[in-house]
């Protein structure tokens, strides 16, 4: 990828030329993307689940699925990612992406204005690596919180602040997305306790 092309604003409009379709599959996202495009994949799935969509049922326990698949091919270095045909067939109204595609362009937009390379120890070497590994566990409890959808859509936050600081090497972005992971379990420790006292 040219440098231009790490930005939120870039990833949005490979969804919106996707979703000039009346159905799109994820086969159709990636073929905007190109298949050597791993972690822009796992941030597009992440991000579409912080968006409205992550309302319709099923969505969230399939996004689960598709980054940790994603993730893991990820960790092990695949250079060029493989996904089993019944997720790549899986489909969504083009104007339900559109629709999320216009609700997330504004605050990509801010966010991609403040994005810089900066602390760039934490998007390399054994950090990316433990970064990925958080990336491959955290969509874990997103099926159980299919009742909840707006859990997930923290879940995801999550994970779209871990990859875009790897996606951009802003290492600042990788380290707000492990305070998150930190605020959610210190919540859930004394979530626990109180129901235990």
């Amino acid at each position: 990828m040219r440098q231009d092309e790490h930005t939120l604003a870039h990833l949005l409009d490979s969804m919106e030329r996707a979703a000039e379709k009346e159905a799109v599959s994820i086969n159709d996202v990636l073929h905007e993307i190109g298949d050597r495009s791993i972690t822009p994949l796992i941030l597009i799935v992440a991000l579409l689940l912080v968006s409205p969509l992550s309302g319709i049922p099923g969505v969230s326990t399939l996004a689960a699925v598709t980054i940790i698949l994603l993730a893991v091919q990820a960790v092990t270095g695949r250079r060029r990612l493989w996904m089993p045909q019944f997720l790549l067939r899986r489909e969504v109204a083009g104007h339900r992406l559109s629709g999320c595609v216009r609700f997330l362009r504004r605050p990509c937009a801010f966010v991609d204005g403040r994005c810089k390379p900066r602390l760039q120890f934490l998007t390399t070497g054994k950090m990316r690596f433990i970064t990925l590994v958080m990336v491959t566990i955290i969509p874990f409890g997103w099926p159980f919180m299919e009742v909840l959808p707006m859990m997930s859509s923290l879940g995801a936050g999550t994970v779209a602040l871990l990859v875009f600081g790897l996606f951009t090497r802003d290492g600042l972005y990788v380290l707000l997305g492990y305070l998150c992971v930190a605020i959610t379990l210190v919540a859930g420790g004394l979530l626990v306790l109180t129901a235990t006292s």
